[in-house]
């Protein structure tokens, strides 16, 4: 069983429940050390003094703030330490948010969240109910490895989720790293309309499972290979594709492409389809709360569409 990577506390106004900080993501990722090539001399990276070359303590080096020209600012730890965020031991909801409100473009890495003893269950559980039933997510801010993050609070399958966030200083803009955003030629109808068809053929439930991390099976590969002395064999490079001049033909034969399925088309009450489709996200949605309907947070508004039609 893992170690918990933080404790403290769930706020919520006067309800206060201690709660343990789990990470939901392992990292599978294969690390290798640096040799020189030829020998069996390992190499490590050490701290020197780069004038004089010689290796440094950790408890001599302090840190430095560049201000152009070689000029530094020199800081001492315990002086970040002083002004470090408050060692806090709360995660303190400050409000909530429907959860499809938070753009994917702001989650950073996602935690699982327990009670920290069977006798807070009770509390747990009823903050837990209450976010499943509403489907929204708490706000809140709290200090992990003395450092401040932004979080999200939300329900999972019989436990709470917690999402850290980044901060809105932290995101950069399309044209502030690309400096020009791409010029895009409006499309013709018939090829939208097509795109659109290749959208709709390509369009399956989410099955996560489904995906694996091709790359590090065959690095596992090709280490159990090279430990036993086989020879290593190349995949042959797939011929390049030819190229499509007319975006039309070449949308229209991905279509036929997918096409063959068994994928047989729903019919629909136009009367009912005509009324929904001249409706917003959000009277979609509203519709939907109305109504009832199960996980209305996390639908796009063609999902929301199509819940309405089978309620």
């Amino acid at each position: 069983m893992a170690r918990p990577v933080w404790s403290g506390a769930l706020s919520l106004g006067l309800v206060t429940v201690p709660v343990e900080l789990y990470p939901a993501v392992a990292d599978h990722t294969i690390h290798f050390h640096q040799f020189e090539r030829g020998t069996s001399d390992r190499i490590r990276n050490r701290r020197v003094n780069e004038r004089t070359g010689d290796e440094v303590t950790q408890d001599e080096i302090v840190k430095g703030y560049d201000l152009g020209g070689g000029d530094h600012v020199l800081v001492e730890p315990d002086e970040l330490d002083e002004i470090a965020p408050e060692r806090s031991r709360r995660i303190d909801i400050e409000q909530f948010v429907e959860l499809d409100e938070i753009d994917p473009w702001f989650f950073d890495k996602t935690y699982w969240l327990k009670p920290a003893k069977e006798d807070f269950a009770k509390a747990y559980g009823l903050l837990l109910q209450a976010m499943d039933r509403s489907e929204k997510a708490g706000v809140a801010k709290f200090v992990l490895r003395g450092k401040e993050y932004l979080a999200a609070v939300r329900a999972g399958e019989d436990v709470m989720v917690l999402n850290t966030l980044h901060f809105v200083a932290d995101l950069r803009k399309p044209k502030d790293v690309m400096g020009k955003l791409p010029q895009l030629p409006k499309p013709r109808p018939k090829e939208l309309d097509m795109a659109l068809s290749l959208v709709d053929e390509m369009t399956a439930p989410w099955k996560p499972e489904d995906y694996r991390d091709e790359y590090s099976k065959r690095v596992e590969e090709l280490i159990k290979a090279k430990k036993a002395g086989k020879e290593i064999t190349h995949e042959e490079e797939p011929e390049p594709s030819a190229d499509v001049v007319d975006l039309f033909e070449a949308l229209s034969r991905s279509v036929k492409n997918r096409k063959g399925g068994g994928k047989e088309p729903k019919k629909k009450t136009a009367k009912k389809q005509g009324k929904l489709a001249g409706l917003s996200k959000s009277d979609l949605d509203k519709l939907a709360r109305e109504q009832g309907v199960k996980g209305r947070s996390k639908m796009t508004r063609a999902e929301l569409e199509k819940a309405l039609k089978a309620s």
